[in-house]
């Protein structure tokens, strides 16, 4: 099982996008933890791909890939409900 180039720039884009929401905002808590462990997660999978996976380390890089495409699911929904939200208070402020 090979790491997908795809899947860690998802990743690494994802991470920038979560420093990004503003501080006063409810998500950027949880944005902060799904951040850290979004980066240490690719740390892991980073270091298993520069050197050879060997036949008993499978298991952990297929738990490590599944890992990062749960951290991705979730970090895309703190980002979409820190859009709802925003979105919501702007409309607010309109009002």
């Amino acid at each position: 099982m090979t790491i997908p180039e795809g899947q860690l720039e998802q990743a690494r884009q994802l991470t920038s996008r979560l420093e990004r929401l503003s501080a006063d905002s409810l998500w950027a808590r949880r944005a902060s933890g799904y951040r850290a462990s979004l980066l240490k997660a690719i740390g892991r999978l980073e270091s298993l791909k520069e050197r050879t996976v060997k036949p008993e380390e499978q298991a952990e890089l297929e738990r490590e890939l599944n890992h990062l495409a749960s951290l991705l699911e979730q970090g895309h929904q703190i980002l979409e409900l820190a859009a709802r939200d925003l979105i919501r208070h702007r409309i607010k402020r309109k009002g």
